[in-house]
C-alpha cells in the first residue's frame, strides 16, 4: 500500500501506483525535497526490486566499492542506496524528485517478467509522461541509470516520449544481438545465467523466498506468494527465448534502439572495460543517434564504481543541472568527449576530444606473421599456413618492444584468412599488452579484474556483411542467414574488435591473439555473489554452450593463412601524440 513520510531530509512516498495503458499496476518509490515547489525527475524503470539495499543484493561489488572507494560512500546513510541507482540523499539536496519503479513482473510491480520486451518499453513511456503530470513536477524528466537502467533509455528514447529530456546512459549496451546475445554471431551464455541469478531471485512473488528493505522493513518483492510453478507460468523462458532467436531477427529488433529515432540530448559514460556486454553501445550510440546534443565520457575500472565516486556524481549533475534545471553551469561549453586515458597500473589521465573515433587517428595495419610470430607493418612475402588447436592457447602476435609509448584508443577491425576441416569455425580475438619480462598486462573488466585490452568474435558462417553500416574499422555483419564452410577451402573473415583505449609504455609490447575459445587470464580466478562461474578473464561473459557450439564442429584444428593474397592482419587506431605529452 502507498504511504508517505518524513525521514532524512526527505518527503519519501512507497509503492505509489501508475497504471499502464493496458490497465495494469506498476509500483514506484518517490524521494523528493521538503521544500514545496516543481522540481525535475531523475526517473529509472527496471527489475532489481527498488527496495532491495546494494548491500543485500550484491554484497560483492558492495565490499569493493566500499573498500577501494570509500570516497563513493561518504555524504549518505547509504541507507537508500541500490544496486545501479541513484542515491536519493545525493540528489535529492539537489532539488530532484527521485523516482524508481519496479518493472512488470519484478520487484513490487505485479505482472508478466520479461526484459527489455516491447511491453516494458511501454510501460517506461508511461511512467516517463505519468511523471510530468504529477503536481511536483516542473515537466522535465531525466534518466540516469546503470546497465539495465542505461540499455533501456537507449530503448523508451526511441518512442520519443514528449517530456523526456535528458538521458545519462551510464554503461548501457544498445543492439540485442551484437552487444548482448550473439557476439559475432556466437551464443553469449551471460543473459540465461542473469535471468536465473539477479532476476528471477527478485521476482514479485517470492514473498518470504526473497529479501526484505532496510529502508522500510517490507518485503522487497510484495506480500504475494506464488508457487514455483505460479512463478515461472508468470515469466519469459529469457535464456531459452534467445536461444530460439540465433538471427537477428524481429525479436532482437523489438529489443533494440532505432538511431535515427534517438534525439533527446544525452551523455553516453563508456568504459574501457566492459567488453562482453556496454561499451559497444555507449560508442554505437554516440556516433549514430541523431540527437543534435550528445556527449561521450569514457572511464575505467569495475562496471558500478565511478557512476557513484564524486566524479561521476559530479559530472551527471552537471549534465543535468543544464538540461533539468536550466543552470548555468558551463555544459554548453563541455568537451563533445571527456577521455579518461588509461594506462597500465589502472592509471588514468583526463583529456578532452571533439569527436569519436579521433579524427587525428592513425588507422595503421599490422600483419600476423609466422616468421617469429610477430605484428609487424610490412606483409609477409611468402604464404604460410599455421595450424591451431581451438581448444588450446591459440596463435599470438607480438610487436617488437615498443622504442616510445604509443596510445591505441578505438574500435580495431581484425582481417584474417581461415580454412576449417569441419563446416563451420568460430573466431576469438583479442588485443593484449605485455610488459618486458614478458608478462601479460591485465585490467579491471566489468566484474572481471584481470581482462585482456579488447576483444572480439566472428562464427565463420556469419561472414556477411553489411555494405552500408561496414566502415573500414567497423564491419557490421548482418547474421540474417548461416553460410556454412566447405572443409579445407579458405575463407576472408572480417572482425570487429571492440573500442578500447591504452597507453601501452616504452619495452612493453602489443600483442594480437586468434583463438578459437574465451580467452582465459593465466591467474587466479574470483568469485562475485551474483555470478554462476568463477571470473577467469572474460568475466561471466562467456561462449560455452554446447548446444550453440557442438563439439564436433568447434573443437578441431583451424589454420590460418598469411602472404600474399591473403594478408591475415589487423586494423589498430594509433593516437598521435597532440604535442608534448598527452595534453
Amino acid at each position: 500500500m502507498e504511504k508517505t513520510e518524513v525521514r532524512d531530509g526527505m518527503h519519501v512516498t512507497w509503492d505509489t501506483p501508475i497504471t499502464m495503458d493496458d490497465g495494469l499496476v506498476v509500483r514506484a518509490d518517490i524521494f523528493r525535497p521538503l521544500a514545496p515547489g516543481r522540481y525535475p525527475a531523475i526517473l529509472t524503470y527496471g527489475p532489481y526490486a527498488k527496495g532491495l539495499a546494494f548491500q543485500d543484493g550484491y554484497p560483492s561489488a558492495w565490499k569493493l566499492l566500499s573498500d577501494q572507494h570509500p570516497d563513493a560512500l561518504v555524504g549518505s546513510s547509504n541507507l537508500y542506496q541500490s544496486w545501479e541507482l541513484v542515491d536519493p540523499e545525493k540528489w535529492v539536496p539537489d532539488g530532484y524528485v527521485c523516482v524508481r519503479v519496479d518493472s512488470r513482473g519484478a520487484g513490487r510491480s505485479q505482472g508478466f517478467l520479461d526484459p527489455w520486451c516491447p511491453r516494458e518499453t511501454r510501460d517506461f513511456y508511461e511512467c516517463i509522461e505519468w511523471c510530468a503530470r504529477q503536481d511536483w513536477s516542473n515537466g522535465k524528466v531525466g534518466l540516469n541509470g546503470i546497465s539495465y537502467y542505461a540499455i533501456n533509455a537507449w530503448q523508451v528514447a526511441s518512442l520519443q516520449p514528449p517530456h523526456l529530456t535528458a538521458m545519462c546512459v551510464w554503461e548501457g549496451a544498445a543492439d540485442f544481438y551484437r552487444d548482448m546475445t550473439y557476439h559475432g554471431g556466437i551464443l553469449s551464455t551471460f543473459f540465461a545465467n542473469w535471468f536465473d541469478m539477479q532476476v528471477k531471485t527478485v521476482q514479485h512473488g517470492v514473498g518470504e523466498r526473497g529479501k526484505r528493505s532496510r529502508a522500510t522493513g517490507e518485503l522487497a518483492c510484495g506480500h504475494e506468494v506464488l508457487s514455483d510453478a505460479e512463478l515461472e507460468a508468470n515469466r519469459a523462458d529469457f535464456g531459452a527465448d534467445i536461444f530460439a532467436h540465433p538471427f537477428d531477427d524481429q525479436y532482437h529488433h523489438d529489443r533494440s534502439p532505432d538511431w535515427d529515432k534517438v534525439v533527446t540530448p544525452f551523455l553516453s559514460a563508456a568504459s574501457w572495460a566492459g567488453q562482453g556486454l556496454h561499451p559497444r553501445g555507449n560508442f554505437e550510440g554516440f556516433m549514430r543517434a541523431r540527437a543534435p546534443q550528445k556527449w561521450l565520457e569514457i572511464h575505467g575500472l569495475e562496471h558500478w564504481t565511478h557512476f557513484y565516486t564524486p566524479y561521476g556524481v559530479a559530472l551527471q549533475k552537471k549534465f543535468f543541472g543544464h538540461f533539468l534545471k536550466g543552470e548555468r553551469n558551463d555544459w554548453d561549453r563541455q568537451p563533445r568527449v571527456l577521455m579518461q586515458v588509461r594506462h597500465p597500473g589502472e592509471r588514468f589521465v583526463e583529456r578532452h576530444e571533439s569527436e569519436w573515433p579521433l579524427a587525428r587517428t592513425k588507422w595503421t595495419r599490422f600483419h600476423l606473421d609466422p616468421a617469429g610470430m610477430v605484428l609487424t607493418e610490412k606483409a609477409p612475402a611468402e604464404l604460410a599456413k599455421i595450424p591451431y588447436e581451438t581448444v588450446g592457447k591459440g596463435l599470438t602476435f607480438l610487436t617488437p618492444p615498443l622504442t616510445e609509448e604509443v596510445e591505441i584508443a578505438g574500435p580495431s577491425a581484425a582481417k584474417i584468412f581461415v580454412s576449417s576441416p569441419t563446416n563451420d569455425a568460430d573466431i576469438f580475438m583479442m588485443i593484449r599488452v605485455f610488459d618486458p619480462a614478458g608478462k601479460e598486462v591485465v585490467f579491471s573488466g566489468t566484474v572481471d579484474p584481470n581482462t585482456p585490452v579488447a576483444q572480439g568474435w566472428l562464427r565463420a558462417s556469419r561472414r556477411k556483411l553489411d555494405p552500408k553500416l561496414s566502415l573500414p574499422y567497423r564491419p557490421y555483419h548482418v547474421h540474417d542467414e548461416d553460410q556454412k564452410l566447405v572443409p579445407g577451402q579458405v575463407y576472408e573473415l572480417d572482425i570487429e574488435i571492440w573500442p578500447t583505449g591504452i597507453v601501452v609504455p616504452p619495452g612493453y609490447r602489443i600483442g594480437v591473439s586468434v583463438l578459437g575459445r574465451d580467452y582465459e587470464w593465466d591467474g587466479p580466478g574470483v568469485r562475485l555473489s551474483n555470478f554462476k562461474n568463477e571470473l577467469r578473464g572474460c568475466g561471466p561473459f562467456l561462449h560455452n554452450d554446447p548446444r550453440n557450439r557442438p563439439p564436433d564442429v568447434f573443437d578441431t584444428t583451424l589454420t590460418l593463412n598469411t602472404g600474399p593474397g591473403m594478408a591475415s592482419s589487423v586494423l589498430l587506431p594509433i593516437i598521435p601524440k597532440k604535442g608534448p605529452g598527452r595534453p
